[in-house]
């Protein structure tokens, strides 16, 4: 008996010792930059995705903010196998803004790997009017209603089993969002950068929508360079007050200047993990969260 709780403990400790070793291994990062885009990038989609499978990454999620990216990540998988790469469609101006048509073309695109539909970001009301542009913009609601187009899109969300994510939505159209997705059946959605800029959520509204059903996402991004707006303590706090069961951690790595996603992730979590956050717990927001929203085995 003594023996049996002896190996088990051996093997509790090698197994932290090899996640600290090796902290990326099984790691799925769900905001990912990486070139060819319009905006400078620090690395291609193709590099970026064999650095990932160097470091031991289970996936990656190609974000564009202005391209469909659902066909790269198909050419990606065929140049880099054995690391699991999805895209998916922004809702930004260059798409059409709110566009049910183009989120129905991108799901059906050759190997189904168009998995996310982000709400306009760039282009977003709120972000125009954050910015102080004076521009078009994609709406989302108006006099807290959802607009039809945007119940359409959600409606083609759920009919393809899609995620859902907000965008640059103000923090009270997130809530309306993760609503309407619930009401429709959506089965998986996330509140992007809640803490940042321009969306500003509270922990009293992250709460509300984690317990609708979405998870909540925390980008390193929001912790260093011209993109800093807290430290690891605001993020720890905020983390423990939604729950790590309801929070994703994530890169939105990829600008000229900033590091590289996979270093950028291994900060990330050692900050977290000063924070006195367990190994265990950062496993689930860096693993088994972003897994069960994409609706990975």
């Amino acid at each position: 008996m003594l023996k049996t709780i002896f190996l088990g403990l051996m093997l509790c400790v090698a197994s932290a010792e090899f996640a600290q070793e090796y902290p990326l291994a099984g790691a799925i990062d769900i905001h990912v930059h990486a070139a060819p885009d319009s905006t400078p990038r620090s690395i291609d989609a193709i590099d970026l995705a064999r650095l990932a499978k160097n470091r031991g990454m289970r996936g990656v999620v190609l974000k564009n903010h202005y391209e469909p990216t659902a066909s790269l990540a198909y050419i990606v998988r065929k140049e880099v196998p054995g690391i699991e790469v999805f895209g998916g469609i922004d809702l930004n101006l260059s798409v059409g803004g709110m566009n049910p048509s183009a989120v129905e073309h991108m799901a059906t695109i050759t190997g189904g790997y168009g998995r996310f539909v982000w709400m306009a970001t760039f282009d977003s009301e709120n972000q125009v009017r954050y910015s102080k542009q004076d521009r078009p913009s994609v709406r989302i609601a108006r006099d807290g209603q959802l607009l039809p187009e945007t119940k359409a899109v959600i409606a083609v969300i759920a009919k393809h089993n899609l995620v859902m994510a907000t965008g640059h939505s103000s923090a009270e159209e997130d809530l309306m969002l993760v609503r309407e997705a619930k009401a429709e059946g959506v089965q998986h959605m996330v509140v992007t950068h809640a803490t940042l800029q321009p969306t500003h959520m509270s922990e009293a509204q992250m709460l509300e929508a984690a317990k609708i059903g979405a998870y909540i996402e925390f980008v390193y991004n929001g912790l260093i360079g011209t993109g800093k707006q807290y430290d690891f303590g605001d993020y720890a706090k905020a983390i423990r007050y939604v729950g790590v069961d309801h929070c994703i951690l994530s890169s939105d790595m990829g600008q000229p200047g900033n590091p590289l996603h996979t270093d950028g992730l291994t900060a990330f979590y050692a900050g977290l993990r000063g924070q006195r956050f367990t190994q265990a717990e950062i496993d689930r927001m860096a693993k088994e969260n972003p897994a069960r929203l994409i609706g990975l085995q």
